[in-house]
């Protein structure tokens, strides 16, 4: 649902309306009761987040450290622990 501005024609009050497109416009001011005009905002903009949606927007910050794994650039080996030897008594 959009967030709608208005402006009062009596007293200047400019406030916002938080309604369904269908819903009927706000026509007196909460303040004065005078006529109110609607005002056009900018609003926002649309935020697409989730797989599927262009890769550089919203990237993690821990992928851009990460390096790819490529056949000139292989993923790290695992280190092996080795058991460090018994002493015999």
């Amino acid at each position: 649902m959009p967030t709608y501005e208005y402006k009062c024609k009596k007293c200047g009050n400019v406030f916002e309306v938080f309604h369904s497109m269908s819903s009927e416009p706000v026509k007196f001011c909460p303040k004065c009761g005078g006529e109110v005009k609607k005002l056009i905002g900018a609003g926002a903009g649309t935020i697409f987040k989730g797989t599927g949606f262009y890769q550089t927007d919203y990237k993690n910050k821990a992928l851009k450290t990460q390096k790819t794994v490529t056949k000139e650039n292989p993923p790290p080996k695992p280190e092996t622990k080795t058991k460090p030897p018994t002493k015999s008594e």
